[in-house]
């Protein structure tokens, strides 16, 4: 049974992300010290960069969680929509609190991703900022799809959400500066990558596998 392990993860990534802002700021979560109290970055970094781009990233995977919420009764996906929902949820309002901290816009004109320095290839298309992020056709798709169809639905975008997530932040890892914010992105890249692992086994016992 795996959702102990889920709830346990849940209490986890929130204690990692509560340790971060505390060891970072010397004192309490209020103060939400975090990067800030270690360096202010430019605009162009790929601190600055990170921050931004995983904050719309995770927005989105957010959102899709609670629309798979409201259109399933499995207590399977709803535990993992709930995991999703608070995990990125709190991470994303750290990074944007870095940014405020730091005196940094919360969007750029430069294109997502730049700050990893290489073509990725990727032209944002029908809402699909970056790689991973569903469409805004998919996002209507699931929808207006209810049980069975909505949970494989949700796994699929998931999982191509959690891989190209995973990828920015092993791409964030080697080129920031930030050890705060380094942690971080360690936190998110092992605890997707356990989730693509979950929801891949969660596929194959619906009979569906991931697209990519």
């Amino acid at each position: 049974m795996w959702w102990p392990a889920v709830v346990a993860g849940v209490a986890a990534l929130c204690v990692a992300a509560l340790a971060l802002v505390v060891g970072a700021s010397g004192g309490s979560p209020a103060s939400a010290g975090g990067p800030a109290s270690i360096s202010v970055p430019a605009d162009d970094s790929a601190d600055a960069g990170f921050a931004r781009d995983m904050s719309v990233h995770h927005q989105q995977a957010v959102d899709m969680a609670f629309i798979v919420r409201d259109r399933t009764d499995d207590a399977e996906v709803r535990l993992l929509a709930f995991d999703i929902i608070n995990t990125q949820a709190n991470q994303r309002g750290m990074m944007t609190g870095w940014l405020d901290q730091w005196g940094l816009n919360q969007t750029s004109a430069a294109p997502p991703m730049a700050w990893m320095h290489m073509d990725h290839a990727y032209r944002a298309h029908d809402g699909s900022l970056m790689p991973g992020m569903a469409t805004n056709t998919e996002l209507a798709k699931l929808r207006s799809a209810r049980g069975k169809a909505a949970e494989v639905l949700f796994l699929q975008l998931m999982v191509e959400h959690h891989k190209a997530g995973v990828s920015m932040a092993e791409g964030y890892v080697s080129l920031g500066q930030n050890a705060v914010e380094k942690r971080l992105a360690e936190t998110i890249v092992s605890g997707q990558t356990s989730e693509i692992k979950l929801m891949t086994d969660m596929l194959a016992a619906r009979g569906a596998k991931p697209v990519g």
